[in-house]
């Protein structure tokens, strides 16, 4: 099953981020976009700097990190730094929710015992 995570080298360490439906739906009312035309504006240079922070706060969450860190991260590592620095993390984090991971395959079990027992 493919859950979207994605693991990057971020900020001050590597962190788990991912968009599952519940952090995609905070985004879009967070943004007042859907995931989609946050993730073009992001790609063709209209986007908005809280599509960026809010992004990578919401996959910090999604991947396992507690809210309250995760908004110290974004205000020191995000908000306090040129937005540009951060773009291309946004991208990748969105696009790894929105589409699964790079390493992920559709299908693809995730253990050797599923598929044995399909």
């Amino acid at each position: 099953m493919r859950d979207a995570k994605i693991d990057l080298t971020w900020a001050d360490d590597d962190y788990t981020f991912r968009l599952g439906w519940g952090e995609l739906v905070e985004l879009q009312e967070k943004c007042d976009a859907g995931p989609y035309v946050i993730l073009n504006r992001m790609q063709n240079s209209t986007w908005l700097v809280e599509d960026i922070s809010n992004v990578i706060r919401l996959g910090l969450i999604g991947g396992g990190l507690e809210p309250v860190k995760a908004l110290r991260l974004v205000r020191q590592y995000v908000e306090a730094r040129p937005p540009v620095e951060n773009l291309l993390h946004a991208i990748g984090i969105l696009s790894a929710g929105l589409l699964g991971a790079e390493d992920e395959q559709p299908g693809e079990p995730e253990t050797e015992d599923e598929t044995e027992n399909p």
